[in-house]
């Protein structure tokens, strides 16, 4: 619940330009942090409802072992799905692969360091040392970082859950560019596979915090083909040849039965046929009126119950335009 104040009401800041000692409210549920960096990260645990339809179709593309495509509106929750599978099927931490117009295929696979690298071995040969000593060369490993591609495919027991999000955001050739490592599920390190003898092996970074892998003779191949989940907001269609080779699905915009369903997953009974939340159905149905004139996404719902829950005073027309607007622009 938000602190209240006798004479301002819900508000936490009051803009008179005093000083108050007041204690935060908690977060919403999707809006925690902290923990382990190395762990499963903020968003495991976090509910997640789909329809049985929809969950039969994530269950095809994992016992195929095909990319999942995952496409529709903003806010119905695409990029969560892959959380959700890894929370499911203890796969441990997603790898998150954020893509933009400037994203290559290297980005995804690895990252090495040679100017980094360059200069540690110039100071090392400068440094004073004695005469029948050589000196050390700098690890290889220390330099070569795997991206979220790379580390996806790194040979495991059980497969990482690869979220490959906004994919539709990259460069056109990015598709074709991941045709090959989904059919092999590998790739060569050049700068890896020239190293000979003693060296053959190196210990190089992960995409996981403090993570590292060895790499043998400058391959990575993958034992179990990784679980990816690839999303897009429909702004352009991909080359046939990369459609055929992943399962897709397109999540619906949740209906009003859903939505109350995700508000009770998150917030608790309270959501339930408004018991505990006042002017809940009042919200619910200004959410899906507005929502037929323009883009909404179900979390701006989620913020403004969570808000009517914490004995927020502010009148439903001035909530909804606080937290309602359309995604698309002005509204």
């Amino acid at each position: 619940m938000i602190a209240k104040d006798p004479g301002d009401g819900w508000r936490l800041f009051r803009g008179d330009g005093r000083v108050h000692e007041v204690d935060f409210p908690e977060a919403p549920p999707w809006r925690r942090f902290g923990g382990d960096p190395a762990g499963p990260g903020r968003r495991r645990g976090r509910p997640y409802l789909i329809g049985s339809d929809e969950a039969d179709v994530v269950s095809a593309a994992l016992l195929l072992r095909r990319p999942l495509l995952v496409t529709g509106q903003p806010g119905t929750g695409k990029s969560s799905l892959a959380h959700a599978v890894a929370h499911e099927l203890d796969l441990g931490r997603v790898l998150n692969w954020p893509v933009n117009s400037r994203t290559t295929l290297q980005d995804g696979l690895y990252h090495y360091d040679a100017i980094g690298r360059l200069r540690e071995a110039s100071l090392w040969r400068d440094r004073d040392r004695e005469p029948d000593t050589v000196p050390k060369e700098p690890d290889i490993g220390s330099y070569m970082r795997l991206g979220p591609l790379g580390t996806a495919l790194l040979p495991v027991a059980r497969p990482r859950v690869l979220l490959i999000d906004e994919l539709d955001k990259g460069d056109i050739d990015l598709p074709n560019d991941l045709l090959t490592i989904f059919e092999d599920g590998e790739f060569e390190i050049p700068e890896l596979a020239r190293l000979t003898g003693e060296q053959d092996r190196a210990r190089v970074v992960t995409a996981d915090p403090g993570g590292r892998a060895e790499v043998d003779r400058g391959w990575v191949r993958c034992e179990e083909f990784p679980v990816v989940i690839i999303t897009s907001n429909g702004e352009r269609d991909f080359p046939p040849a990369f459609l055929r080779r992943c399962v897709r699905l397109d999540l619906p915009e949740p209906d009003e039965e859903r939505l109350r369903a995700i508000v009770r997953s998150h917030l608790g009974d309270g959501g339930e046929g408004g018991d505990g939340i006042e002017g809940l159905d009042d919200l619910v149905r200004a959410f899906l009126a507005r929502r037929a004139s323009g883009e909404l996404a179900g979390d701006q719902l989620l913020n403004a119950v969570f808000l009517r829950r914490g004995g927020v005073g502010m009148d439903a027309h001035g909530l909804l335009d606080a937290v309602l607007h359309r995604l698309g622009g002005a509204g």
